[in-house]
């Protein structure tokens, strides 16, 4: 995995439970799964399948923040980590949430991409939600996990795929973060209460469109 920081646009896309077109559901329609189920076959269709129903059932519940980031954290916990490499058959690969689930599992990127996905379904605002690079010190490799502001200047919620637990950062010693970004901005930071406000030129990001291209596809 690079640790490449890229602002992501997908980040903002219109994808919240917010309007009574849900433009989510786009996504899962019969087509769509048809052409998951050529491309993964019929196990992947019917894992693409159950995600939609889980967003079904999530929005319909309409769940207290705590619990929409405990049980989104689970389901996707639930997938395989397998590497980009052996995955996809090259260095670095960025799922969609559909190719992430229909496949069968993904890389700690595709973890954390799909969780901000849903539960930006679920209404979660994407201010209080970063993508955040780390370094994992036990593994000595660079890890991404999603991270949950309650508050703006607050410890963060860690979501992460090596501990199924949800922990404030101060309880991650494990974790030192580098940067984390959503569709708002890039931040550095060597604590994960501690991020600095970096402009587009200050740190070499990039402005990556291959897996929006991919998403809006997905969604047609």
């Amino acid at each position: 995995m690079r640790l490449t920081i890229v602002l992501v646009f997908l980040l903002s896309l219109p994808l919240r439970a917010d309007s009574p077109s849900e433009p989510w559901r786009r996504y899962f329609s019969p087509q769509r799964l048809d052409a998951l189920g050529q491309r993964f076959g019929a196990e992947g269709r019917d894992r693409a399948e159950a995600l939609g129903q889980f967003l079904d059932r999530e929005v319909a519940a309409a769940r207290p923040v705590p619990e929409q980031l405990q049980r989104v954290n689970d389901y996707f916990n639930g997938l395989t980590f397998v590497d980009d490499q052996t995955h996809w058959g090259q260095p670095d690969y960025w799922a969609t949430p559909l190719e992430f689930v229909a496949s069968g599992g993904g890389d700690c990127e595709d973890f954390a991409i799909a969780k901000y996905f849903t539960l930006r379904v679920l209404g979660v605002p994407a201010d209080k939600l970063r993508l955040t690079y780390a370094k994992a010190v036990t593994l000595n490799q660079a890890h991404m996990v999603l991270t949950y502001l309650p508050s703006p200047n607050g410890m963060p919620l860690v979501l992460d795929n090596l501990n199924p637990d949800i922990l404030p950062g101060s309880e991650r010693p494990d974790l030192v973060p580098v940067y984390s970004f959503n569709g708002e901005g890039l931040w550095r930071a060597r604590a994960f209460d501690q991020g600095v406000r970096l402009k587009s030129g200050d740190s070499g990001v990039e402005l990556w469109q291959e897996l929006v291209d991919r998403i809006t596809i997905e969604g047609e």
